[in-house]
């Protein structure tokens, strides 16, 4: 008989388990492990081009100038990349996208460290950026399930995507600040581009089963259209996109202002501004660590509606603060909302889809998440001047709460469009079991 210390350590043994189940697959290890060095690159870069632009311009409206160009040809392209990755591999598409995005950081570094960058350079490379990202994330986003060979683990691989990004968002902002006060922000440049052959080598080292394509598919614009109908017309794909769309326009520019919030607002630097990232990517880690510990996709439709009122609730809090210590406790809710929302949408999304149009629903899902994010950027830098960087979130976090209230409203309906698809997954198993055992007493007796 196990003592009472044996028990406690053998329950967290087997959580621990259970919340990184994914990591027995050989390919998901491969890709976690090398996307996780990666990630802190790419957080340490994105800190380093908004405040590399605020310190050239002191211009709130340049700052979403620069976020708009970086996610506004996700918006034009997601659609399209979405149907190609359809139809091409997905594992080519990775590999090529992440070593034009390892050059796109190298020319940003090359060009700081020969003195000569301006802000148009930047508008420019990050338009490029979008452009890669575009293609990257609906691939990156469908991929998973060629990793995950399991469908139960699909979820839980999903909430360690998360978990994976956010820890590098809690550890890349904070180096961030700290490579930027001592040494500038050309090294975060090369450090993000060098960062990708960590990626790439483990993309390499896959072994990844060949999937059969279809080459000779109906037209790309006859299978846009298909994807177009198929998402907005099954209403639990529609409404976890459009809410994630709202959030992305109305909420998530508050990473484009927060330049302006540490130094004008709270009276810091590049530290404050590091550190006020940092906090809200330790948020997104927590949910994501908690949403990768759950077992089961039930209950996730409940998750999104409450997520995003923390979020919206978060940014309405954080406009009122001048207080350093209180905005970090604060993002760090701002992170946690915005985790739980994004990852259980995508989760219930990639659950609920038919694989064949997996990519273009995904691609959807990038459209939403990303590309309505340069208009909030774009929006978010033109309010701030007019009305302040305070009264901006203020007004974002508002429409959230809006937009949680109209998804809760239509929860009942949701769910009961979806239970058909749980009960042929066998996600509800009790209803599942129910089903087979009243068609065996119907059924007549074998002779």
């Amino acid at each position: 008989m196990k003592t009472k210390p044996e028990k406690y350590f053998t329950n967290i043994s087997r959580g621990f388990r259970s919340t990184f189940r994914s990591l027995k697959y050989r390919n998901y290890r491969l890709f976690f492990g090398g996307q996780s060095l990666s990630l802190i690159g790419t957080w340490i870069q994105r800190i380093a081009t908004p405040w590399l632009v605020y310190k050239l311009t002191d211009s709130a409206f340049l700052l979403g100038l620069v976020g708009f160009a970086a996610q506004i040809p996700t918006f034009l392209i997601a659609p399209l990349a979405g149907v190609l990755t359809d139809r091409w591999n997905r594992y080519r598409i990775l590999i090529f996208t992440q070593i034009a995005a390892m050059i796109q950081a190298l020319i940003l570094a090359i060009l700081f460290f020969l003195g000569i960058i301006k802000v148009w350079h930047i508008v420019l490379l990050s338009a490029l950026l979008g452009c890669i990202n575009a293609f990257d994330t609906p691939s990156r986003q469908a991929f998973v399930v060629q990793m995950v060979e399991k469908k139960e683990d699909l979820g839980n691989a999903i909430a360690l995507n998360s978990s994976m990004v956010n820890g590098a968002r809690l550890l890349g902002p904070s180096i961030a600040g700290m490579l930027i006060a001592f040494t500038g922000e050309g090294i975060c440049f090369l450090i993000n581009g060098l960062s990708y052959l960590f990626v790439i080598a483990s993309l390499l080292f896959m072994k990844i089963k060949p999937i059969t394509i279809d080459k000779s598919k109906s037209r790309v614009l006859k299978e846009l259209r298909e994807g177009i109908n198929y998402t907005f017309g099954f209403a639990p794909i529609k409404y976890i996109i459009l809410l994630l769309a709202l959030v992305s326009l109305m909420g998530m520019p508050y990473a484009v202002l927060m330049p302006v919030f540490a130094k004008e607002i709270l009276g810091g630097g590049s530290h404050t501004f590091g550190f006020l990232m940092g906090a809200s990517g330790l948020g997104a880690l927590t949910g994501a660590l908690y949403l990768a510990s759950r077992k089961k996709v039930l209950g996730l439709g409940k998750i999104i509606p409450l997520a995003t009122s923390i979020f919206g609730l978060g940014l309405l809090a954080f406009s009122f603060s001048r207080f350093i210590a209180l905005s970090l406790v604060l993002m760090v809710l701002i992170g946690l909302g915005m985790m739980l929302q994004m990852a259980s949408s995508n989760t219930i999304l990639q659950t609920i889809v038919d694989e064949d149009k997996r990519g273009r629903v995904m691609s959807f899902y990038t459209m939403a998440f990303m590309g309505t994010a340069p208009f909030g950027s774009f929006l978010a830098g033109g309010l701030a001047s007019s009305i302040g960087a305070p009264n901006t979130l203020l007004v974002g976090g508002i429409a959230c709460l809006a937009g949680a209230l109209y998804f809760v409203r239509k929860l009942p309906e949701l769910r009961k469009a979806v239970r058909p698809i749980y009960i042929k997954l066998g996600i509800l198993p009790q209803v599942s079991l129910g089903i087979q055992t009243v068609t065996e007493l119907a059924a007549p007796p074998k002779e």
